[in-house]
């Protein structure tokens, strides 16, 4: 059985701005035991996947005419997907999530979560607090032990590092779920997107993000048929395992836009873009002419996505930021804790995920609408935004009807040859009648491939 108007679908279909009645056409299969948390993560997680599916179902139809179908998502398939980084083993090898000087740490008057997974940000947590390069988890923890929690916050943010001290109650409600600015009046250079097996297909989506949440968005559209070209810096590497986990279906291609050789390359493809999906701190990519508004004055019809950890217009909106960071000054670390006041966690990385789907589906969306009006968008998604809705705009649903089976991984793996040798991965949530199953491509490695568009 199944849910009939979900209400947290409805909720995130509204905060696309989707046609209201489309929502009660997503449906779930339910499986016992998915994401158990006290906050409602699961009702979340299979919500911003059902609704993402009636997007891509709303862009096939109106791409090739017909009536909107209906989306059928299982609850098994969500919950794999939604921690697919730790079901990833490559030659049977399991990543580390987590870097030993990532945590949760006692500080003088609470807690403290460091994140220090990427090299650069290790170096800057420990300049900041005055350590040397080889310090390990115990010195980490008796430095930090003596500092006030927001002295630490505040100390770090300043060298460039990440560390933010736990909240020890919720945000207030107010960061929205999804933002939308329509731009101009027609999209005279919008190239048009005739019928097609694939929603996104033909739709070219030049990928400027890292990690988890916007990496999810992009193998999302490439899932569904777009060209996905992920450009990179040279001097700042991705975690090897997470580009193996959000890559497949991409291709990877490294500009340095100082450069006046590369620059003039990547204006030749941001010319024949149709999306920009940008997921770096906000402001930091101004400096080379590619602020939203920059962007879309010089190509009309473009759809512009912008992913941002904290609040735009927050005291943090300028801020560095993870989803463990969010979730440990937003209060769900609080609201998540253990009996004896040691702060909690998600049982998913459920913000980078759920932000993931929802970021993919808003761009399905933009191009639903440009069909009808030309125009270009400009489309905002956050961490924080993600984070409000979960702990103030959602309920957990009552128990769907009928018998639910209990829930394994195992019919949501797969094994996929490779350049980085054998991959098991999960498959894709993203499900409606005919959708594919799993990616035409594998993850290629790195910055290896051609910065060009492949049609």
């Amino acid at each position: 059985m199944g849910t009939d108007g979900d209400a947290a679908t409805a909720d995130a279909w509204a905060a696309l701005g989707g046609p209201p009645d489309a929502a009660a056409r997503v449906t779930y299969t339910p499986v016992r035991g998915v994401l158990p948390a006290r906050l409602p993560v699961r009702e979340l997680a299979r919500a911003t996947v059902g609704v993402c599916s009636l997007a891509a179902t709303e862009l096939l139809a109106c791409r090739n005419g017909g009536p909107l179908p209906a989306v059928r998502v299982h609850e098994g398939a969500v919950a794999t997907a939604f921690v697919s980084e730790r079901h990833l083993r490559v030659d049977g090898r399991a990543p580390t999530s987590f870097a030993p000087l990532s945590g949760f740490w006692r500080a003088a008057d609470g807690w403290v979560r460091t994140h220090a997974n990427y090299p650069h940000h290790r170096a800057r947590l420990l300049d900041a607090l005055g350590l040397p390069e080889d310090t390990d988890p115990p010195a980490l923890a008796a430095a930090l032990a003596t500092r006030p929690a927001h002295a630490v916050q505040e100390r770090v943010h300043a060298a460039g590092g990440l560390a933010v001290a736990v909240a020890t109650e919720p945000w207030a409600a107010g960061t929205p779920l999804v933002e939308e600015r329509v731009v101009g009046s027609g999209g005279r250079a919008a190239r048009p997107l005739p019928p097609a097996p694939l929603p996104a297909q033909g739709v070219r989506v030049l990928d400027l993000t890292r990690v988890i949440a916007g990496p999810v968005a992009t193998r999302t559209l490439a899932l569904l048929g777009a060209d996905v070209l992920r450009i990179d810096p040279p001097g700042l590497r991705e975690d090897a395992d997470t580009h193996r986990d959000t890559g497949p279906g991409k291709r990877s291609a490294l500009l340095d836009l100082r450069d006046p050789g590369d620059r003039d390359r990547f204006e030749e493809l941001l010319a024949a873009a149709d999306v920009v999906v940008t997921g770096y701190r906000p402001g930091s990519l101004d400096r080379y002419g590619l602020a939203p508004d920059a962007l879309l004055a010089r190509r009309p019809g473009l759809t512009v996505a912008q992913l941002s950890a904290w609040d735009r217009t927050g005291p943090w909106s300028g801020r560095r930021g993870f989803d463990s960071l969010v979730q440990a000054a937003s209060g769900i670390a609080a609201v998540e804790a253990a009996p004896d006041g040691t702060p909690g966690v998600l049982p998913a990385q459920a913000l980078d995920h759920g932000t993931g789907y929802l970021f993919a589906a808003a761009v399905l969306r933009a191009l639903t609408a440009r069909r009808t009006d030309g125009c270009g968008r400009h489309v905002r998604l956050s961490l924080a935004g993600t984070a409000s809705w979960l702990l103030h705009g959602l309920r957990a649903a009552p128990p769907d009807g009928g018998p639910a089976s209990p829930y394994a991984p195992e019919p949501w793996l797969t094994t996929t040859a490779s350049p980085h040798g054998a991959l098991v991965h999960a498959l894709p949530p993203v499900a409606y009648p005919g959708s594919p199953r799993t990616w035409t491509s594998p993850p290629t490695r790195w910055g290896a491939d051609a910065p060009a568009w492949t049609a």
